[in-house]
């Protein structure tokens, strides 16, 4: 084992965690530099998200524009499984933390990762139009390749309960507002309104962008790398996830199942039938 002097540990120690984030010192704490005293009563939550995430503080409007976004995802009612699942948790006993955390724990891929792979297949059509010249030919051979490796669904788009997701068209209305005050570029914007109509080209019906779409148009615009895109998007829906737990809290229950006693799930198996006697003469199906 090699020798260290004391000077030499405490140094390795203080290079073990290293961050650019926070500095905190006794009487004294700064993100990203900037006195917490200062920022309390000036900055916003959402310029403070920002100002984590991204190292510096947003414009006024560029927080807007991030702030409409999460506000569109705070919530989609208690049939959402992450939602169910804190409620449901709830009446379980656990806490507030523990029911949020259960929640929270299922916005994954399938759950809540549309807006990130959104944002990514974006990304990608972006890339692509650099390279090929053309918004409407770089999506067509994004979707293609998608087609081509297996990929039928297309994350961002169409929607099980809303033929219309009222929250894309408003998203939509205040990218474009802030492309033309140069907040953004609308590049995406461009992206998405692309990807739409290819979807819907000969379709009996449209395939509109959802919110997930919408949400991923505003944060490709505002410069958030795709898995930061889901990290603001769980940001948001915990605070849908902390209404509904406490709402259960106070409404009370106990041990509250996904559906009612009164009506029962499907059951598939055999129907009724006897215990063998003769078990040691059968084989086993496994």
């Amino acid at each position: 084992m090699t020798e260290h002097s004391p000077e030499e540990l405490v140094a390795e120690v203080r290079r073990w965690w290293s961050t650019g984030i926070i500095d905190v010192r006794p009487g004294e704490i700064a993100l990203r530099g900037y006195p917490i005293q200062e920022l309390i009563g000036d900055a916003s939550l959402v310029e403070t998200i920002w100002l984590m995430l991204r190292g510096e503080l947003p414009t006024r409007a560029e927080a807007a524009l991030l702030e409409a976004a999460m506000v569109a995802s705070v919530d989609h009612g208690p049939q959402a499984p992450s939602i169910a699942i804190g409620r449901m948790a709830v009446t379980c006993g656990s806490p507030i933390n523990a029911a949020m955390a259960s929640a929270i724990n299922v916005l994954d891929d399938v759950h809540g990762g549309a807006g990130q792979q959104c944002m990514e297949l974006y990304l990608e059509i972006d890339g692509e139009r650099d390279r090929s010249g053309g918004l409407d030919t770089a999506v067509g051979l994004v979707l293609q390749r998608r087609r081509e490796a297996g990929l039928n669904y297309v994350p961002g788009f169409g929607h099980r309960l809303h033929p219309l997701d009222p929250r894309t068209p408003r998203l939509l209305a205040l990218v474009d507002s802030g492309a033309a005050a140069g907040v953004v570029d609308g590049r995406f914007a461009a992206i998405g309104r692309a990807v739409e109509v290819a979807l819907s080209t000969g379709k009996a019906a449209r395939v509109p962008m959802n919110i997930d779409g919408a949400t991923a148009v505003v944060y490709c615009e505002l410069g958030l790398r795709p898995e930061l895109g889901r990290g603001v998007f769980v940001l948001a829906r915990s605070i849908g996830i902390l209404a509904h737990a406490a709402e259960q809290l106070a409404q009370g229950g106990r041990i509250k199942g996904p559906t009612p006693k009164s009506v029962r799930y499907t059951y598939t198996g055999p129907a009724r039938r006897p215990v063998p006697r003769d078990r040691d003469a059968r084989r086993s199906p496994l």
